[in-house]
């Protein structure tokens, strides 16, 4: 998942012609008054998984989302994932997409028409934030560029979200998750000693970078925005977001003994209080005891006390620290020792796989995987005092609020079926 690739367009007409026949509307009202973000209003113009994760998070504190998507194959999240072959045979959209577009509108619009891009300015120039993730360049071929919704709505805060950026040599090169965390540096550090790199199961890329660097310059941009009157432009690279937050190893590169080889760093997998054990069952067990009192309560609790006041500064002692320990926790259960290791509170946690995580007394106590829609969803990942979750609104048939959002703007019902006759929508 990562950026999209981009077509050769045109809209047809030029960017000042489209808007100046964008005219003042009634805006769409949003799905719904509660929330901190109710009021603001976002044009979703992403696919897949960063951009429409990020949008979600608006859409879920409030926010009206409109999804916007082209009449022909969509957002082919709706067709992607897994158990998407078992919803779409039932007339549903994949449960990926369901997860990232609950509580969001969906209206289907033809850009590459005149007609589309004259509907798509009439929202711009009453929307708080654009989001997008084609590659750079062409939304100004399309005709609905920053500069030209700027000229007709100043305090826009347009965010655009690429694998590289919009500058530099590799700006309009495509790419996906893997690809972001290979050139960030982060995929070399992943794995153990003389093993290939290993694929994380998480898309660092497109969440850390996509999503969550994204929504944290598009809510600084509107902060901006609310109290100058002047919107921003949101270069978001998801690449550049992997590598500004890689600390530990851009500091260790400055350091005495640079980056450490993969699987050889302190924190991913010399340090005996930092990794991982297998158990007498094939399980493993998540070792974080990297302060001392958590160290020397880890090493009594394992019959370890000679290790407890050991000093780790050397790679012999640590690997004969890692031994020691490796030895005694194999030789229990992960149940074992997870009944006596974590009431201790030193660091230890078991690996659980997902199925088990989201039936964990922890997660279900905080609501974070609740049900909805006939599947598991994704709460917000962070909980609001004053703000309770209002209840989800299912993701909807793309298209489906077209015909209301057109008519808050102004239009006929006699221009709603002529553009729905030329396939604009």
């Amino acid at each position: 998942m990562g950026v999209e690739a981009a077509e050769k367009v045109g809209a047809g007409g030029t960017a000042q012609e489209m808007a100046k026949n964008a005219t003042h509307a009634t805006p769409p009202q949003p799905m719904t008054a509660q929330g901190p973000l109710a009021g603001l209003r976002v044009l979703d113009l992403t696919r897949l998984l960063p951009g429409p994760m990020a949008t979600l998070h608006l859409a879920d504190q409030g926010a009206e989302v409109i999804k916007i998507e082209d009449p022909g194959l969509g957002d082919y999240a709706r067709t992607f994932g897994p158990g998407a072959d078992e919803a779409n045979a039932e007339g549903k959209d994949s449960p990926f997409f369901r997860m990232l577009n609950r509580n969001k509108k969906s209206l289907r619009l033809d850009l590459k028409q005149p007609a589309g891009v004259r509907v798509f300015l009439r929202l711009a120039e009453n929307a708080d934030v654009i989001v997008e993730s084609f590659r750079p360049g062409v939304v100004e071929r399309l005709g609905i560029g920053y500069e030209t919704v700027r000229a007709i709505n100043p305090r826009i805060v347009y965010c655009a979200i690429t694998g590289y950026g919009q500058t530099g040599p590799w700006a309009h090169y495509a790419g996906h998750d893997l690809n972001f965390i290979a050139m960030a540096g982060l995929l070399d550090q992943i794995g153990t000693p003389g093993s290939a790199p290993a694929i994380p199961g998480l898309q660092l890329g497109d969440l850390l970078g996509g999503s969550l660097a994204s929504l944290v310059g598009v809510l600084t941009a509107v902060i901006g925005a609310k109290a100058t009157g002047q919107g921003s432009y949101v270069d978001v690279s998801m690449a550049d977001a992997l590598l500004v937050h890689s600390v530990l190893p851009l500091a260790a590169i400055g350091a005495k003994g640079g980056l450490a080889p993969r699987g050889a760093g302190d924190m991913t997998g010399a340090s005996p209080g930092y990794g991982l054990y297998a158990t007498a069952d094939g399980r493993y067990l998540a070792v974080g005891a990297i302060e001392h009192k958590f160290w020397r309560t880890l090493c009594h609790a394992l019959g370890l006390p000679a290790l407890a006041d050991r000093d780790m500064t050397n790679a012999s002692a640590s690997a004969h620290a890692r031994e020691a320990l490796a030895a005694v926790i194999r030789t229990q259960t992960l149940a074992h020792w997870e009944a006596t290791l974590v009431p201790l509170d030193c660091c230890v946690t078991p690996v659980l796989r997902l199925d088990e995580a989201v039936q964990h007394p922890q997660f279900v106590a905080r609501q974070v995987t609740p049900q909805a829609d006939g599947m598991t969803q994704c709460a917000p990942p962070f909980k609001l005092s004053h703000w309770p979750p209002a209840a989800p609104q299912p993701a909807v048939a793309a298209g489906a609020d077209s015909d209301s959002i057109l008519r808050a703007l102004g239009y006929a019902a006699a221009e709603i079926d002529a553009l729905r006759a030329a396939d604009v929508i």
